[in-house]
Parts: C-alpha cells; structure tokens; sequence
C-alpha cells in the first residue's frame, strides 16, 4: 500500500510508516490489558488488491485472526446494502481513558480531531447507525473466510 503512494515516499519514510504501522498492531494484539475496538470495514476495501493477491490473502488472514479476539469485533459493511450511514467517509470515534469521547477525520493532506461534544454525538449515533446496517461480527468472520476461498 505505501509503495503505491504518489509522490513517493523516501526510503526513510517508508520505515517509518512500517514501524507506525506494527506498532500500532501490537496495541491490539498485546498482552497487556487490552483496550476494546471495534472497527466496520466496507467490502470495497477487502476487494482491492493492493499488492497484489498475496498480499491481500495475507491482509484477510490477519483481519480474522483479529476479529477473533475477544477485545476486538469486526464488522463488514457489504456493497449490497441500500443504507448506509458512513457515505460521508470514514472516522474514528475514540473514549478515552478519563472518559471523554473524541473524534476524528483523515482526507488527503489533513487530519482533524472532533472535540466539540454535539459534534461528537453525532459521530457516536452515526457509527451507531452504521454498526446496525452492517453485517455482524459473526456474520463479518463467516463473509471474510468465504473470501479466502475465492478466487
């Protein structure tokens, strides 16, 4: 995915971006007391071979080792669904340790963290909304094995 990247990133860059990225993976698969996720993924972005077809058997095969940790539910949002709360794009609603619930945006070249609560409560009810359209974390696991075996 990161050597698609248009400009290009440096070499330097690219380990960076890698040692984000692992680090960012350890949070959710470490021992330590896990915090809980819980991510809704559209079909679209399980379809597109970025890297080609290994490496997306390969992005498959960890996203359902994941979901079958007890502190993370994954869900798949199918292409088939006529409602769909997210059309907007994608965010990020984060609690955080003291309680206090966050926001947040990526589009290209920006980043944006939601603070303002009525903001907040919005994304809380449209990720509600959108958890409910989706397929369920069982049903999400069961959609990704059938994928494997595709073609």
């Amino acid at each position: 995915m990161f050597s698609s990247r248009r400009p290009p990133f440096t070499e330097e860059e690219l380990e960076q971006q890698m040692a984000a990225r692992t680090a960012r993976q350890e949070i959710i698969s470490g021992d330590t007391s896990l915090p809980v996720f819980s991510f809704v993924q559209c079909e679209s972005t399980l379809r597109r071979p970025y890297g080609g077809r290994m490496v997306m058997r390969e992005q498959l095969e960890r996203l359902l080792q994941l979901g079958k940790l007890r502190s993370v539910d994954l869900q798949v949002m199918p292409l088939g669904r006529e409602g769909n709360a997210g059309v907007d794009g994608p965010f990020r609603v984060l609690r955080l340790k003291d309680g206090t619930t966050v926001g947040s945006n990526e589009v290209q070249l920006t980043s944006r963290a939601i603070v303002d609560p009525k903001l907040v409560q919005i994304l809380e009810i449209r990720y509600g909304t959108i958890r409910s359209q989706a397929l369920t974390p069982e049903e999400s696991l069961a959609f990704s094995e059938k994928m494997l075996g595709e073609p």
